[in-house]
């Protein structure tokens, strides 16, 4: 399964999604955010290697690409503008939301003036005059939500966006975001092994917004012998595979974005849009999470 035949695109066997109703993407997509330094902070250790990546999942199928401005922070949309620019056929992602005070750190922050700010940073980075989906990267719950509801909804009122998304949210912020602005797709975490937004993917399925799982290939519950090695011995594939294969298989509204720096790696996630799960696969992988 690592080696995807070099005739085909391999992506488009997880078929499409249209983002909003009208922008069509493969399934199998691309998360950016490994292609910066340890900690998601500064330069990767092989800029060339990060380029190559970007643009092989291109020639692999891939169509949609998800990054944010805090990666790095900064450098993954650079890296995407380089390798990608002007992105035909494709559909760039990204988000805002996040200060970086330091590697491995996070911090909120949703102030309207500020989502300006990262919103006009991005478009100049990515080289872009509108950019197809950008997202909420978390609600701030310092900043009254309505604030920040209100500025996406300028945002797309000005032109500047084309979507809007919502990042680690539940139905209740999914449906009180949407009293404000139409919202096209949800980015939260999840996994064969974590099932805590159970309840937004369904949401999402019956409402035809995209989920965007981060953190789809977990390294929980890949012991030896589980469930996750037994599918993968029937299919000749590995347990990273068969996560990513189940995601797909989860739900038609799922759009996956595994994330990694090696070509090596992009190809091996990529051969598991070409997977196909039975039936008793699929009941066999959800006693994981259950």
């Amino acid at each position: 399964m690592s080696n995807p035949h070099t005739a085909s695109i391999p992506a488009a066997a997880a078929g499409t999604f249209a983002l909003g109703g009208d922008l069509p993407v493969n399934r199998m997509g691309f998360g950016a955010m490994r292609l910066t330094g340890k900690g998601i902070w500064g330069p990767p250790k092989n800029r060339d290697e990060a380029i190559r990546v970007l643009q092989r999942a291109v020639e692999l199928g891939v169509t949609f690409f998800d990054t944010a401005d805090s990666y790095g922070p900064h450098i993954s949309e650079e890296l995407i503008a380089q390798a990608l620019h002007p992105y035909p056929g494709l559909v760039i992602a990204t988000k805002g939301g996040l200060e970086r005070p330091g590697p491995d750190r996070w911090v909120e922050n949703g102030r309207p003036e500020f989502l300006r700010r990262q919103l006009e940073a991005s478009l100049k980075r990515l080289k872009l005059d509108r950019i197809d989906l950008w997202q909420l990267h978390r609600i701030d719950p310092k900043v009254p939500a309505e604030e920040q509801f209100a500025v996406l909804r300028e945002f797309q009122e000005e032109g500047l966006v084309r979507h809007l998304g919502l990042s680690e949210v539940s139905v209740a912020e999914i449906e009180r975001a949407r009293s404000f602005v139409p919202v096209v797709s949800v980015q939260n975490l999840y996994n064969v092994s974590d099932r805590k937004w159970e309840s937004e993917v369904d949401y999402c399925e019956r409402d035809q917004l995209a989920f965007i799982p981060w953190f789809p290939l977990s390294a929980g519950s890949l012991s030896e012998g589980g469930p996750l090695h037994r599918v993968a011995q029937r299919h000749g594939a590995t347990v990273y595979q068969i996560a990513l294969a189940w995601l797909l298989a989860r739900s038609p509204n799922m759009l996956v974005i595994p994330g990694t720096s090696s070509v090596g790696h992009l190809e091996e996630n990529i051969a598991a849009a070409e997977l196909k799960l039975t039936d008793r696969d699929v009941a066999e992988l959800d006693q994981i999470g259950g």
